[in-house]
């Protein structure tokens, strides 16, 4: 199952906006700031312990910042499209191979902390959803071909399973899983704290928000 829900989920997704072509993705505002939460406690909740249990405390810290960075970085090709900012050219018919880049290096790391904590999936789940809505949307709403977005959304799907199984039985990797987790684990962090940040536009209350924000951490707790 930890090989077919992430691709289930975003196919899912996919097949969603196909049949009910919702226009406005400020309407998963509600559900992204849900994932953030949800995402963010179950890697302080999940992964923060077993990564600074197995390893040398500064050895992990180090990598965690690599995470961080190496998400920074990432995001100057997918402009943000992890947490749900996407603005992809509405003119461009080729196929977007910076952004489909970035988003399979983000997926395929996020598969490998699946390996020793089945937990995190339904973090990855619950992230997932939102943004392939919202990836679904831009790509169907702009003149890329209807093969091309197919492709993409495919190929994203695959992703995140290819990293699970590559932790799984390349042997090779075995030796450096925990500091791979570690800068997962920093991918999570930034990812995570930019959508709740995000969630509260011009830093304003709202209530509805707090609510999706602390079920998502009780959620994660009660896993």
């Amino acid at each position: 199952m930890k090989y077919l829900l992430p691709i289930l989920a975003v196919l899912l997704s996919f097949g969603f906006v196909i049949l009910f072509k919702p226009k406005n993705k400020a309407n998963f505002k509600l559900l992204l700031a849900f994932s953030g939460a949800f995402l963010l406690a179950l890697t302080l909740f999940e992964l923060f312990p077993k990564a600074y249990a197995d390893s040398n405390a500064k050895i992990i810290g180090v990598f965690i910042m690599l995470g961080i960075l190496l998400q920074i970085f990432l995001e100057f090709f997918s402009q943000g499209a992890e947490h749900g900012h996407i603005h992809m050219n509405g003119e461009k018919t080729l196929f977007p191979w910076l952004l489909f880049a970035s988003l399979s290096i983000h997926a395929f790391l996020e598969g490998f902390p699946v390996k020793e904590n089945d937990t995190i999936i339904y973090g990855i789940l619950v992230h997932k959803v939102p943004i392939a809505i919202i990836l679904s949307i831009f790509l169907l709403g702009s003149k890329i071909r209807m093969a091309y977005a197919v492709l993409f959304i495919s190929l994203f799907a695959l992703m995140t399973p290819s990293g699970s199984f590559f932790a799984t039985n390349v042997d090779l990797i075995s030796p450096y899983l925990s500091y791979i987790n570690a800068m997962v684990i920093g991918v999570f962090l930034h990812i995570s704290t930019v959508i709740l940040f995000e969630s509260s536009e011009g830093h304003t209350f709202n209530m509805r928000k707090l609510l999706v924000i602390v079920l998502g951490i009780a959620m994660a707790y009660l896993l």
